[in-house]
């Protein structure tokens, strides 16, 4: 089934992708939602795991959508999942240094980058939610600060502004 093509023209959105990527079982959960629509249960019985993370950094990503499975008249109804996308295409330039700071930032245990990562979202939740004065507040360059924020569950990049994601 040929779905769209996600267009990546920011070096930071990377970082998700290669979370994803990089796991075994959040692969395993984006190929089973390939072709079909999918809920967390059915994802668990068919994985045999707990599913959570993987959908929730499969949609942070942008690689996952939903909708509402209606069930049998009296049952509650549930959250289905696809993935969004089947091509991807990259669109963009950077330096080897700013690209290792991506990797570097994507891979590193969570502990290492815990505090980046609380502080920046701390400055966020204070009100100081542009590209511009988040760069001089923590001395990092634009790209650095949306890798960062795109490796917390709590922050969304939306152009030149952070904002505290929704909970759902």
């Amino acid at each position: 089934m040929s779905k769209r093509t996600r267009i990546i023209n920011d070096p930071s959105e990377l970082v998700p992708l290669l979370q994803v990527f990089g796991s075994k079982r959040h692969k395993k959960v984006f190929d089973e939602l390939l072709n079909l629509w999918m809920t967390k249960d059915d994802l668990e019985e068919v994985l045999g795991t707990d599913v959570t993370s993987s959908i929730s950094i499969l949609k942070k990503s942008g690689l996952i959508e939903s909708q509402w499975h209606m069930p049998e008249p009296g049952k509650t109804p549930e959250k289905e999942y696809r993935t969004s996308y089947s091509k991807v295409q990259t669109n963009f330039q950077c330096s080897f240094e700013d690209m290792s700071d991506i990797i570097m930032l994507t891979f590193m245990p969570y502990e290492e980058v815990q505090d980046i990562i609380e502080e920046l979202e701390n400055l966020v939740e204070q009100g100081n939610n542009s590209m511009s004065s988040l760069t001089r507040a923590l001395n990092k360059s634009p790209l650095y600060i949306r890798a960062v924020a795109r490796r917390s569950d709590k922050l969304s990049v939306m152009g030149q502004r952070l904002k505290m994601m929704d909970e759902e």
